[in-house]
Protein backbone atom coordinates (compact mmCIF):
# COMPACT_ATOMS: atom_id res chain seq x y z
CA UNK A 1 0.00 0.00 0.00
CA UNK A 2 1.08 3.55 -0.67
CA UNK A 3 1.28 6.13 2.10
CA UNK A 4 -1.55 8.15 0.56
CA UNK A 5 -3.88 8.02 -2.38
CA UNK A 6 -4.83 11.72 -2.30
CA UNK A 7 -4.92 14.66 0.07
CA UNK A 8 -8.46 13.58 1.03
CA UNK A 9 -7.48 10.08 2.14
CA UNK A 10 -4.33 9.28 4.09
CA UNK A 11 -3.14 5.67 4.04
CA UNK A 12 -0.67 4.32 6.57
CA UNK A 13 0.49 0.72 6.94
CA UNK A 14 2.30 -0.63 10.00
CA UNK A 15 2.71 -4.13 11.40
CA UNK A 16 -0.14 -5.66 9.40
CA UNK A 17 -2.58 -2.81 10.10
CA UNK A 18 -3.61 -0.41 7.33
CA UNK A 19 -5.13 2.82 8.59
CA UNK A 20 -7.34 4.87 6.26
CA UNK A 21 -7.87 8.42 7.51
CA UNK A 22 -10.54 10.66 6.02
CA UNK A 23 -8.88 14.05 5.58
CA UNK A 24 -11.40 16.75 4.67
CA UNK A 25 -11.59 18.53 8.05
CA UNK A 26 -12.73 21.78 6.46
CA UNK A 27 -15.81 19.95 5.16
CA UNK A 28 -16.28 17.81 8.28
CA UNK A 29 -15.04 14.81 6.26
CA UNK A 30 -18.04 14.96 3.97
CA UNK A 31 -18.09 12.02 1.59
CA UNK A 32 -17.66 13.75 -1.74
CA UNK A 33 -17.79 11.66 -4.86
CA UNK A 34 -14.00 11.98 -5.19
CA UNK A 35 -13.44 10.82 -1.60
CA UNK A 36 -15.78 7.88 -2.09
CA UNK A 37 -13.88 6.93 -5.24
CA UNK A 38 -10.61 7.09 -3.29
CA UNK A 39 -12.07 4.87 -0.57
CA UNK A 40 -13.28 2.40 -3.18
CA UNK A 41 -9.84 2.33 -4.76
CA UNK A 42 -8.13 1.93 -1.39
CA UNK A 43 -10.32 -1.03 -0.40
CA UNK A 44 -9.76 -2.64 -3.80
CA UNK A 45 -5.99 -2.39 -3.28
CA UNK A 46 -6.22 -3.67 0.29
CA UNK A 47 -8.22 -6.71 -0.84
CA UNK A 48 -5.16 -7.79 -2.86
CA UNK A 49 -2.59 -6.77 -0.24
CA UNK A 50 -1.43 -9.84 1.68
CA UNK A 51 0.52 -7.71 4.18
CA UNK A 52 -2.69 -6.10 5.50
CA UNK A 53 -4.31 -8.17 8.24
CA UNK A 54 -6.80 -5.60 9.52
CA UNK A 55 -8.02 -2.13 8.49
CA UNK A 56 -8.77 0.84 10.74
CA UNK A 57 -11.03 3.53 9.27
CA UNK A 58 -10.53 6.87 10.99
CA UNK A 59 -10.72 10.62 10.40
CA UNK A 60 -8.67 13.65 11.38
CA UNK A 61 -10.09 16.31 13.66
CA UNK A 62 -13.14 16.37 15.96
CA UNK A 63 -15.75 14.86 13.57
CA UNK A 64 -15.85 11.39 12.04
CA UNK A 65 -17.95 12.21 8.96
CA UNK A 66 -20.91 14.46 8.22
CA UNK A 67 -22.15 12.25 5.37
CA UNK A 68 -22.59 13.22 1.74
CA UNK A 69 -21.27 16.59 0.61
CA UNK A 70 -24.52 18.53 0.13
CA UNK A 71 -22.64 21.21 -1.80
CA UNK A 72 -22.25 18.66 -4.60
CA UNK A 73 -25.91 17.62 -4.55
CA UNK A 74 -27.72 20.79 -5.45
CA UNK A 75 -29.42 20.91 -8.84
CA UNK A 76 -27.70 17.87 -10.35
CA UNK A 77 -29.09 15.67 -13.15
CA UNK A 78 -30.51 12.25 -12.27
CA UNK A 79 -27.44 10.39 -13.53
CA UNK A 80 -25.19 12.37 -11.19
CA UNK A 81 -27.25 11.37 -8.14
CA UNK A 82 -27.37 7.75 -9.27
CA UNK A 83 -23.61 7.69 -9.75
CA UNK A 84 -22.99 9.25 -6.32
CA UNK A 85 -25.24 6.83 -4.44
CA UNK A 86 -23.99 3.86 -6.46
CA UNK A 87 -20.38 4.74 -5.64
CA UNK A 88 -21.29 5.05 -1.96
CA UNK A 89 -23.05 1.67 -2.01
CA UNK A 90 -20.02 0.15 -3.74
CA UNK A 91 -17.75 1.35 -0.93
CA UNK A 92 -20.03 -0.18 1.71
CA UNK A 93 -20.16 -3.48 -0.17
CA UNK A 94 -16.36 -3.42 -0.53
CA UNK A 95 -16.04 -3.27 3.24
CA UNK A 96 -18.24 -6.34 3.66
CA UNK A 97 -16.51 -8.34 0.91
CA UNK A 98 -12.99 -7.44 2.06
CA UNK A 99 -11.16 -10.49 3.46
CA UNK A 100 -9.68 -8.32 6.22
CA UNK A 101 -11.80 -7.06 9.14
CA UNK A 102 -12.47 -3.29 9.15
CA UNK A 103 -12.67 -1.34 12.42
CA UNK A 104 -14.27 2.12 12.58
CA UNK A 105 -12.53 4.60 14.90
CA UNK A 106 -15.20 7.17 15.70
CA UNK A 107 -14.99 10.53 17.43
CA UNK A 108 -17.54 13.33 17.33
CA UNK A 109 -20.45 13.16 14.90
CA UNK A 110 -21.09 10.37 12.39
CA UNK A 111 -24.14 11.42 10.44
CA UNK A 112 -26.09 10.14 7.40
CA UNK A 113 -23.58 8.39 5.09
CA UNK A 114 -20.98 8.84 7.87
CA UNK A 115 -23.20 6.77 10.16
CA UNK A 116 -23.65 4.34 7.28
CA UNK A 117 -19.88 3.97 7.07
CA UNK A 118 -19.70 3.05 10.77
CA UNK A 119 -22.55 0.55 10.43
CA UNK A 120 -20.89 -1.07 7.40
CA UNK A 121 -17.65 -1.77 9.29
CA UNK A 122 -17.15 -5.12 11.01
CA UNK A 123 -16.26 -3.56 14.36
CA UNK A 124 -16.64 -0.02 15.71
CA UNK A 125 -15.07 1.76 18.69
CA UNK A 126 -16.22 5.27 19.62
CA UNK A 127 -15.22 8.00 22.02
CA UNK A 128 -17.63 9.04 24.75
CA UNK A 129 -18.48 12.26 22.89
CA UNK A 130 -19.49 10.47 19.67
CA UNK A 131 -23.01 10.90 18.30
CA UNK A 132 -24.80 9.12 15.49
CA UNK A 133 -27.64 10.37 13.32
CA UNK A 134 -29.50 9.81 10.06
CA UNK A 135 -30.93 13.34 9.70
CA UNK A 136 -31.76 13.31 6.00
CA UNK A 137 -35.50 13.46 6.72
CA UNK A 138 -34.98 17.01 8.03
CA UNK A 139 -33.91 18.23 4.59
CA UNK A 140 -36.36 16.16 2.58
CA UNK A 141 -33.92 13.36 1.72
CA UNK A 142 -34.70 10.17 3.65
CA UNK A 143 -31.54 8.25 4.59
CA UNK A 144 -32.50 5.22 2.54
CA UNK A 145 -28.99 4.01 1.69
CA UNK A 146 -27.62 4.63 5.22
CA UNK A 147 -30.63 2.63 6.43
CA UNK A 148 -29.35 -0.56 4.76
CA UNK A 149 -26.44 -1.36 7.13
CA UNK A 150 -28.08 0.49 10.03
CA UNK A 151 -31.04 -1.89 10.25
CA UNK A 152 -28.66 -4.84 10.03
CA UNK A 153 -26.87 -3.60 13.16
CA UNK A 154 -29.45 -2.21 15.54
CA UNK A 155 -32.99 -2.85 16.72
CA UNK A 156 -35.95 -1.88 14.52
CA UNK A 157 -37.34 0.62 17.03
CA UNK A 158 -34.04 2.49 17.45
CA UNK A 159 -33.43 2.49 13.70
CA UNK A 160 -36.90 3.91 13.03
CA UNK A 161 -36.40 6.52 15.75
CA UNK A 162 -33.18 7.68 14.08
CA UNK A 163 -34.60 7.61 10.55
CA UNK A 164 -37.99 9.22 11.27
CA UNK A 165 -36.86 11.94 13.68
CA UNK A 166 -33.36 12.65 12.42
CA UNK A 167 -32.32 13.16 16.04
CA UNK A 168 -28.87 11.90 17.12
CA UNK A 169 -28.24 9.15 19.62
CA UNK A 170 -25.25 9.29 21.93
CA UNK A 171 -22.42 6.78 22.11
CA UNK A 172 -23.87 4.85 25.05
CA UNK A 173 -27.22 4.39 23.29
CA UNK A 174 -25.39 3.37 20.11
CA UNK A 175 -23.44 0.81 22.15
CA UNK A 176 -26.59 -0.56 23.78
CA UNK A 177 -28.34 -0.77 20.40
CA UNK A 178 -25.54 -2.81 18.81
CA UNK A 179 -23.96 -0.20 16.53
CA UNK A 180 -20.71 -0.16 18.54
CA UNK A 181 -18.39 -2.66 20.21
CA UNK A 182 -16.95 -0.26 22.78
CA UNK A 183 -17.18 3.32 24.06
CA UNK A 184 -14.09 4.78 25.70
CA UNK A 185 -12.60 8.17 26.61
CA UNK A 186 -11.15 9.77 23.49
CA UNK A 187 -7.57 9.44 24.75
CA UNK A 188 -8.10 5.66 24.97
CA UNK A 189 -9.46 5.18 21.44
CA UNK A 190 -6.22 4.07 19.86
CA UNK A 191 -5.22 1.80 22.75
CA UNK A 192 -8.62 0.08 22.65
CA UNK A 193 -8.44 -0.41 18.90
CA UNK A 194 -4.92 -1.79 19.35
CA UNK A 195 -6.37 -4.51 21.55
CA UNK A 196 -8.68 -5.54 18.71
CA UNK A 197 -5.97 -5.39 16.03
CA UNK A 198 -3.55 -7.37 18.21
CA UNK A 199 -6.15 -10.09 18.74
CA UNK A 200 -7.01 -10.28 15.03
CA UNK A 201 -3.42 -10.31 13.78
CA UNK A 202 -2.56 -13.08 16.26
CA UNK A 203 -4.90 -15.46 14.40
CA UNK A 204 -4.59 -17.10 11.00
CA UNK A 205 -5.31 -14.58 8.21
CA UNK A 206 -6.85 -17.34 6.09
CA UNK A 207 -9.20 -18.39 8.88
CA UNK A 208 -10.14 -14.78 9.68
CA UNK A 209 -11.01 -14.23 6.01
CA UNK A 210 -13.06 -17.45 5.95
CA UNK A 211 -14.87 -16.49 9.13
CA UNK A 212 -15.76 -12.99 7.97
CA UNK A 213 -17.06 -14.30 4.65
CA UNK A 214 -19.20 -16.97 6.26
CA UNK A 215 -20.56 -14.64 8.93
CA UNK A 216 -22.21 -12.44 6.32
CA UNK A 217 -23.23 -15.30 4.05
CA UNK A 218 -25.13 -17.22 6.73
CA UNK A 219 -26.91 -14.23 8.33
CA UNK A 220 -29.87 -14.09 5.90
CA UNK A 221 -30.24 -17.89 5.78
CA UNK A 222 -32.93 -19.92 7.48
CA UNK A 223 -31.43 -21.67 10.52
CA UNK A 224 -31.42 -25.21 9.12
CA UNK A 225 -29.76 -24.06 5.87
CA UNK A 226 -27.23 -22.07 7.87
CA UNK A 227 -26.31 -25.17 9.87
CA UNK A 228 -25.97 -27.23 6.68
CA UNK A 229 -23.56 -24.67 5.25
CA UNK A 230 -21.69 -24.31 8.54
CA UNK A 231 -21.07 -28.07 8.74
CA UNK A 232 -19.63 -28.09 5.21
CA UNK A 233 -17.47 -25.02 5.79
CA UNK A 234 -16.21 -26.15 9.19
CA UNK A 235 -15.31 -29.54 7.75
CA UNK A 236 -13.25 -27.86 5.03
CA UNK A 237 -11.77 -25.51 7.66
CA UNK A 238 -10.68 -28.43 9.84
CA UNK A 239 -8.66 -29.85 6.94
CA UNK A 240 -6.80 -26.56 6.36
CA UNK A 241 -3.09 -26.50 7.27
CA UNK A 242 -3.64 -23.59 9.66
CA UNK A 243 -6.32 -25.49 11.58
CA UNK A 244 -4.04 -28.49 11.94
CA UNK A 245 -1.17 -26.20 12.94
CA UNK A 246 -3.35 -24.44 15.51
CA UNK A 247 -4.49 -27.71 17.06
CA UNK A 248 -0.92 -29.01 17.18
CA UNK A 249 0.37 -25.78 18.72
CA UNK A 250 -2.32 -25.88 21.40
CA UNK A 251 -1.57 -29.49 22.30
CA UNK A 252 2.17 -28.86 22.25
CA UNK A 253 1.80 -25.62 24.26
CA UNK A 254 3.57 -23.44 21.71
CA UNK A 255 2.76 -20.45 19.54
CA UNK A 256 1.29 -21.39 16.14
CA UNK A 257 2.99 -20.41 12.88
CA UNK A 258 0.36 -19.40 10.36
CA UNK A 259 0.49 -19.54 6.58
CA UNK A 260 0.29 -16.31 4.62
CA UNK A 261 -2.76 -15.48 2.51
CA UNK A 262 -2.45 -17.12 -0.93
Amino acid sequence: MTDSLSAELIVDHQAGVTRLTLNRPGRRHALSRSLLEELDRAFALISEDRTTRVVVLASSGPVFSSGHDLGEMRGQPEEAYEQLFSTCAQVMKRIRSLPQPVIARVQGFATAAGCQLVAACDLAVASENAQFATPGVKIGLFCTTPMVPLVRNISQKIAMEMLLTGQPINAQKALASGLLNAVVPEDQLDATIQQYTDAITASSPQVIALGKREFYLQRPMEESAAYDRAVTVMTENAKMPDAQEGIAAFLEKRKPVWEEMP
